[in-house]
C-alpha cells in the first residue's frame, strides 16, 4: 500500500442479538471478533488501528489499536463512525481510512489491501455481486462526516454522494454479517475464513 491507511472497528454495539457485544463474541479458535478484526488490519499494514467500544468496556488483550468507549449506549451507528472517525483525525499520519464493523470478522487481509489500493474517494468490496464491508475512505471524506458536511443518516448515503468505486473480491467475509450465533456458524460452514 502506497498511501498512508488507518483502521476503524465500529464495535461499540450492545449485541442483543448475538447474546452480548460482538466485539467480545469468540470464534470457533476462541479468538474475539474484535481480536480477529485488529489482527486483519494490522497485518494489512493499517495503522493507526482505533475500535470504538460500548461504553464502559475495555478489550481483554492488548492488540495493538486504541479501544474508545462510546459516551452513551445505543448510539446509531453513523454517530458512532462520526465519534471513531474524529479521533482519528487528531493523527495527521494517515491518508486513507478502511471502516470494519466488527460483526464482519472473516474479512481477509487480501480484501483490506485491495481496498486501500483503489486511489478512488470509497471503496466497497462486492462478492458475487453482493455489496459488503468493510469500506474506504480518503480522508477528506472523513472529515467531511465528521464535519456534517456528508451527514448520512448512513454510511449509504455518503458512499452515494462521493466518487465511490466496487472491488471484486474472492472474499466470502466481506457479505458474512455474523450479527447473531446462527449467522457465524453460517458463515463458517459456508467457508468464510480469517
Amino acid at each position: 500500500m502506497a498511501a498512508s491507511v488507518a483502521g476503524l472497528i465500529l464495535a461499540g454495539g450492545a449485541g442483543t442479538r448475538f447474546g452480548g457485544p460482538k466485539a467480545f463474541g469468540l470464534l470457533p479458535d476462541g479468538r474475539s471478533f474484535l481480536a480477529v478484526c485488529a489482527d486483519t488490519l494490522a497485518s494489512a499494514g493499517v495503522s493507526p488501528v482505533l475500535a470504538t467500544l460500548p461504553p464502559a468496556a475495555a478489550p481483554k488483550t492488548d492488540r495493538g489499536f486504541e479501544a474508545l468507549p462510546l459516551p452513551a449506549p445505543g448510539l446509531p451507528m453513523f454517530e458512532s463512525l462520526r465519534i471513531g472517525l474524529g479521533r482519528l483525525l487528531g493523527d495527521t499520519r494517515w491518508d486513507l481510512v478502511v471502516v470494519l464493523p466488527v460483526d464482519h470478522p472473516l474479512v481477509r487481509v487480501e480484501t483490506v489491501r485491495a481496498l486501500a489500493a483503489t486511489g478512488a474517494a470509497a471503496a466497497i468490496p462486492v462478492h458475487r455481486g453482493k455489496r459488503g464491508h468493510p469500506v474506504m475512505l480518503v480522508r477528506a471524506v472523513a472529515q467531511q462526516i465528521v464535519a456534517g458536511a456528508l451527514p448520512g443518516p448512513t454510511l449509504r448515503e455518503v458512499l452515494h454522494a462521493v466518487d465511490t468505486v466496487d472491488v471484486a473480491v474472492d472474499d466470502p467475509g466481506v457479505i458474512a454479517n455474523c450479527n447473531t450465533p446462527e449467522a457465524l456458524a453460517a458463515a463458517l460452514a459456508r467457508g468464510g475464513s480469517s
